[in-house]
């Protein structure tokens, strides 16, 4: 793997690429889904737990279930690629959307892996995602840009953003681009790491399709608008945040309906702006609430963080916004136009030692003593460890058999052979 050496002379580890390259004979997450084991991590025995608690509300993800089956990631990444050619992608443009949607199942964010495939296909079948184009740097300085996106793949519109912000990080100190005319990009933490591979800091945002009701509204007016920021620790531990500004990403609403399950409380809201439990009304004529739920428990603050991503993707690149944006469902044939931001830093650049006071703080937190009732305190990027830690040693990715059934049916119809899970 190639990496960036700094001034610091970092040389991360990336455990993902370990893993496909037992599986597969092709590329991988390359700079995005790292793995770092150190002495200051939690134990797996917690982090098991934890993602038990996230497996118990989605209905999705482990492989220990009847209902559950393992696919090796190159026979996923194979299946996405042939999907993606069927419909007309470039070869390079489908390997990169196959490599962020495994890095995102593999990190055990389901929500934005597989179950997200079909809609990439929809948009390119129906012409809102070109397949013939290259997004390209519209405008520059030394440390800032604006890409043209060009309606490419998201990926392929947001791998040249932090590409650039990372170029002019390494050059000035700071690299900070904006994207307009995009499309769905994926898991937000795969852009900051990016940068957080080669020793920098790295934050990435994007606005989607309205789905998000504001506090004390009833209609959708913001999308979930992704906060992500990839910080490096030391011996290739890092911080990594990636979070909707949702309560919940709608992904994972759509799981539960797909598993049959209801959503908690505080994930989603009906037509009238009202709480509920039935993840079919939030998806139909319901919302998102924001983050931290209805204003008593400081769900205006969500809001707020909403509105900021809007402010850094679609006011700054010039690309749709709020409600201007096209709705989630039945509308594949109407432009996406998203804005996106990609943010890289290097922390050269300011007060030295800044990976030992990062780690200093990321082992505090995990070392304290728990609440009670708990076992290990987590940071940021701890879940997603453990959770490609299962992948490596199950051989591939846990699915639930709906999911396994639906790319069946993709399959048959775009006549490409169907992903096969390991024999048991």
């Amino acid at each position: 793997m190639s990496v960036w050496r700094g001034p610091g002379n970092r040389c991360t580890v990336n455990r993902f690429v370990a893993i496909a390259q037992r599986h597969s004979s092709g590329p991988t997450c390359r700079s995005a889904c790292r793995y770092a084991s150190t002495s200051s991590a939690p134990s797996s025995s917690y982090l098991s737990e934890t993602c038990r608690r996230v497996r118990s509300v989605t209905g999705f993800g482990g492989g220990d279930a009847a209902d559950h089956k393992v696919v090796p990631v190159a026979e996923a990444r194979r299946f996405v690629e042939g999907c993606m050619q069927a419909v007309g992608a470039k070869a390079s443009h489908a390997s990169l959307l196959s490599e962020l949607l495994l890095c995102a199942d593999s990190r055990g964010h389901y929500s934005h892996g597989l179950n997200r495939l079909e809609m990439y296909v929809r948009d390119i079948q129906q012409g809102s995602t070109s397949i013939d184009v290259e997004p390209a740097l519209e405008k520059s300085t030394a440390s800032t840009g604006l890409v043209d996106g060009k309606a490419c793949l998201g990926p392929v519109v947001g791998q040249l953003g932090m590409d650039v912000a990372i170029e002019k990080a390494k050059e000035t100190g700071v690299g900070w681009v904006a994207a307009h005319s995009s499309n769905h990009y994926g898991i937000a933490g795969w852009y900051a790491l990016r940068a957080c591979d080669q020793g920098l800091i790295g934050l990435s945002f994007t606005n989607t399709s309205p789905l998000q009701v504001p506090t004390r509204g009833r209609e959708c007016v913001l999308g979930t608008n992704p906060i992500a920021l990839a910080a490096p620790g030391k011996n290739g531990d890092s911080f990594v945040l990636d979070m909707a500004t949702s309560t919940a990403a709608i992904g994972k609403v759509e799981l539960c309906k797909r598993k049959g399950n209801s959503i908690p409380d505080g994930w989603g809201v009906s037509a009238n702006g009202q709480q509920t439990n039935d993840p079919s009304k939030v998806l139909g004529t319901g919302g998102l609430l924001p983050l931290g739920g209805v204003e008593l428990s400081g769900g205006y603050k969500g809001y707020g963080l909403a509105m900021m991503v809007e402010v850094f993707c679609g006011i700054l690149a010039g690309s749709h916004y709020g409600t201007n944006i096209r709705k989630w469902i039945g509308q594949h044939d109407v432009p996406a136009n998203l804005g996106q931001c990609f943010i890289a830093i290097n922390p050269n650049c300011f007060a030295p030692g800044f990976e030992d006071r990062m780690q200093d703080l990321m082992t505090y937190c995990r070392n304290m003593p728990p609440a009670e009732g708990e076992t290990n305190v987590l940071v940021a990027g701890d879940p997603e460890r453990q959770h490609l830690q299962e992948v490596e040693e199950k051989g591939g990715v846990s699915y639930h058999e709906n999911l396994i059934t639906a790319m069946g049916k993709l399959s048959a119809e775009l006549d490409v052979p169907a992903m096969q899970p390991k024999s048991t």
